[in-house]
């Protein structure tokens, strides 16, 4: 999938930078949210952002109880990749409303991810 590096470029960079992923969680149930895939049947898609903003223009309407959290790049790498890859999760890059955004493999995305790791 060498045509998915360009559009998620500028995400890597930001990710790079800051070295956190964000994701929204429910403030009651601490559930995070998924979505069904637009790209694959019976398949689930976890949204992720590159920044707090971007994650929190979502908290509206069905998410308006959800909070954009932190997810470190080491935190992901070392508890989330395992758990999502036991559920096959895809990874919704920098997710939009009417699914305008890139679903990656798990393993592709933790693959980019590793590489721009500040270890």
């Amino acid at each position: 999938m060498t045509d998915t590096i360009p559009a998620s470029a500028d995400f890597m960079a930001q990710v790079k930078q800051t070295q956190t992923l964000w994701a929204l969680q429910d403030t009651a149930s601490e559930g995070w949210v998924i979505l069904d895939s637009v790209n694959f049947e019976n398949t689930d898609v976890m949204p992720l952002w590159s920044s707090i903003e971007l994650a929190q223009a979502h908290c509206i309407d069905e998410w308006q109880d959800y909070t954009p959290k932190a997810i470190t790049l080491a935190d992901w790498l070392e508890f989330w990749v395992e758990d999502l890859a036991e559920d096959n999760v895809l990874i919704g890059v920098e997710w939009l409303d009417g699914g305008e955004y890139l679903e990656l493999e798990l393993a592709e995305f933790s693959q980019m991810l590793a590489k721009v790791e500040n270890l």
